[in-house]
């Protein structure tokens, strides 16, 4: 009796509620929807923990309070383990996430084509006229474009101040900083010409409004995308990993654009927007 008491605590324990969180923002809230949907569409109970601050949901994974959810490999090995990304590849960005995140009895799943990595627009009609598509190219004409930024972004050291550094003085026209929720607001009132991004906002779907210039000296690391789960998580249900896995390899950049624009472009709820891709991308039982 004592042992088969046993075997169905365990077998509680194992199919127990998987808790999935996101941060705050709408491409974690819709990745992490869609890993939900995911998860319950091949049998799994789901608990979801939405909108948690970027500052504490890593703590939230290691404590327990949630058993996964959508993280950035460069912003593991970068804001987590406190090491240097400067030269690595994606792949090797990918591995030292992987192996650094251990130590909290955590790992990570495989990650994702899509990159949500720093960047500079630039609007597409000041690309054309002066031939801009580059960082390079931008720091050569710098002297004609005026720069839409963010107080943080003339400070931090992968950002203006790592441009300077890496590509050469850029002496932008004028530089005025706004909020960060108001710069397309900015730059087609015509205030200003570039700006800096996250590489897979969906505003950037207007190529014909803006255009993302290339990093071709390599300043910012990748950003893949990639569940973050804990191990003991995983051990329990190692379908997981595989189930995560084939919704991984669908997310493009350019598909996390498109997720990005319906929610924040187009006003769509988030969970509809997951659910309606979800449903394209798989049939039943996949």
């Amino acid at each position: 009796m004592l042992v088969i008491g046993i075997l169905s605590l365990f077998r509680n324990r194992v199919h127990q509620s998987i808790v999935i969180g996101s941060k705050n923002f709408t491409e974690s809230q819709v990745v992490s929807e869609i890993y939900a949907i995911a998860l319950e569409k091949h049998g799994y109970q789901v608990t979801r923990k939405q909108n948690i601050s970027n500052s504490v949901v890593y703590n939230a994974l290691k404590t327990g309070q949630i058993d996964l959810y959508p993280e950035y490999t460069g912003t593991i090995v970068q804001a987590y383990l406190k090491k240097s990304t400067t030269g690595k590849s994606a792949k090797q960005i990918a591995q030292v996430a992987k192996n650094g995140v251990i130590k909290d009895g955590l790992t990570t799943l495989k990650y994702a084509p899509g990159n949500d990595s720093q960047g500079m627009a630039i609007r597409t009609s000041i690309a054309k006229k002066y031939h801009i598509y580059t960082l390079s190219e931008l720091q050569k004409q710098a002297n004609k474009v005026r720069l839409v930024s963010q107080g943080e972004f003339d400070q931090r050291s992968d950002a203006l101040p790592g441009m300077n550094k890496l590509y050469g003085k850029y002496n932008f026209k004028s530089v005025k900083d706004y909020d960060d929720s108001l710069k397309y607001q900015v730059v087609d009132a015509g205030q200003g010409d570039a700006f800096p991004v996250s590489t897979t906002e969906g505003q950037l779907t207007e190529t014909n409004k803006y255009t993302v210039l290339k990093d071709d000296k390599g300043l910012w690391p990748a950003y893949n995308l990639v569940p973050l789960i804990r191990e003991q998580t995983l051990s329990q249900n190692p379908k997981i990993a595989t189930i995560l896995n084939q919704v991984d390899a669908k997310l493009t950049t350019k598909t996390l654009m498109q997720l990005n624009r319906q929610v924040d472009v187009d006003g769509q709820n988030y969970r509809t927007v997951a659910k309606q891709w979800y449903q394209e991308n798989f049939k039943e039982g996949d």
